[in-house]
């Protein structure tokens, strides 16, 4: 019996995470660098990174040595008191970034992300508030709504104006859907339009949408959001999980200048070791100690801050900031070159394609522009011939999670070797697929 069927017989749906449910359905068995290599021993150049967090390259020495000199040195999860590696980790990462004031630590995506929600209302002792179409932030009831979705369940653009909630999946109290608006992003009207009628006590976006590959800001969108944010009093929540230290160490808000009031980071922070930070201002964030326990939303979490993954996040820090920021260079020539060879690929066989690229991440679209929302995208991209051309790759030794529109992500642990070998099974695949 192979791996997968033996998954199936004792895992629900053969994995732990569903978005790992794919076809092909490949149990990679080990990773280095910049390659995967599966049960059969086959190998592959690796642009998934697993979601994104391995932005250093899998297994990457330094951070994997930071991990065991931790357990080496008999260092626990006390579960008592501070913790002096915590305390560097929030010296660093309070240091380096001006909108992070203060610090906590937690062990996913979706926990910082619900956390700030639960801030957010105990500060503004609102709780409504605001999500992106398309946008993921996290499995909590509340936000796990509307990232895929078809015109038929949310209907066509409106602006101003908001969408149909649309979970995730099922379990979900439906009640408290009455204060979840959303709405589409670089949409600025609509963001008014909810705060006229409803007391929202934040609005949470990613500053640049990674989840249904890459749409951007468009010119004065985030600081229209923080003006907005200003003048109507919600706090402004930047989900960092995915941009967060892929782009700079101040995550995109430090690229586009734009300072949110909470923000939250994980993947990329640890290099894939399981950890999150919430950071932001000081005023909010003292509000998880305050004397009140009426005022005081509840953090906590026995693996919140464990010594290996705090280690494996100062050492990916400490590697970051290291020679003057050399690996954020390397990762941008990386892209520039994998942007330019995709775009090729396209222009020579006069296949309407393009491709959108920040930093190291990138992702194509079989339009003519790039998507400003999900509402664009849905309807000019062509999702079957997207995962066609995934599959292909995949089959070529190149991968590419074969999901529609999914962020491709380059390691540092990628040489222009790699991205070249990618641009010519790229181009290759398209000719296959047509």
């Amino acid at each position: 019996m192979n791996i997968h069927k033996r998954s199936l017989q004792y895992i629900p749906g053969g994995v732990s995470s569903l978005n790992r449910q794919v076809s092909p359905s490949l149990a990679f068995s080990k990773a280095e660098g910049a390659y995967l290599w599966d049960s059969e021993q086959n190998r592959y150049l690796d642009f998934h990174a697993a979601f994104a967090p391995h932005l250093l390259g899998h297994n990457e020495s330094q951070v994997n040595n930071a991990v065991t000199s931790v357990i080496a040195n008999r260092s626990s999860l006390y579960g008592s008191g501070p913790n002096e590696l915590e305390i560097a980790l929030a010296e660093s990462v309070c240091g380096d970034i001006k909108h992070v004031e203060k610090v906590t630590m937690l062990n996913t995506g979706s926990e910082a992300t619900a956390l700030a929600i639960k801030l957010s209302r105990a500060a503004t002792g609102r709780k409504h508030f605001i999500v992106m179409q398309g946008g993921y932030n996290g499995n909590s009831d509340e936000l796990a709504c509307n990232v895929f979705n078809t015109i038929a369940e949310i209907g066509e653009r409106v602006s101003p104006g908001e969408y149909p909630i649309r979970p995730l999946g099922a379990g979900t109290v439906i009640s408290e859907q009455r204060y979840v608006h959303v709405i589409n992003y670089n949409d600025l009207e609509s963001v008014r339009y909810v705060c006229k009628r409803y007391p929202v006590a934040a609005l949470i976006t990613e500053p640049v949408l990674q989840n249904i590959g890459i749409v951007g800001p468009e010119e004065g969108y985030l600081s229209g959001l923080r003006e907005l944010a200003d003048e109507l009093g919600f706090v402004l929540i930047f989900d960092e999980v995915k941009t967060g230290f892929r782009h700079a160490l101040g995550g995109y808000a430090e690229l586009c200048g734009v300072k949110p009031d909470l923000v939250t980071y994980g993947k990329a922070v640890a290099n894939g070791y399981p950890i999150s930070l919430l950071g932001g201002k000081a005023e909010l964030m003292d509000l998880l100690a305050d004397d009140d326990p009426s005022k005081r939303p509840l953090v906590a979490g026995t693996y919140n801050g464990h010594p290996a993954a705090v280690a494996a996040a100062i050492a990916t820090l400490e590697i970051l900031k290291s020679r003057g920021g050399e690996v954020y260079a390397h990762l941008d020539t990386l892209g520039r070159a994998a942007e330019a060879g995709l775009r090729q690929a396209f222009e020579s066989r006069n296949i309407v394609g393009t491709v959108v690229r920040l930093g190291s991440a990138f992702s194509f679209y079989f339009m003519d522009h790039a998507p400003r929302d999900f509402h664009d995208m849905l309807t000019n991209h062509d999702f079957e011939r997207d995962v066609a051309v995934r599959r292909a790759l995949i089959s070529a030794g190149i991968y590419f999670i074969p999901i529609a529109t999914k962020q491709c992500s380059i390691s540092a642990s990628h040489t222009l070797d790699d991205i070249q070998l990618m641009v010519e099974q790229f181009g290759k695949c398209l000719d296959a697929v047509g």
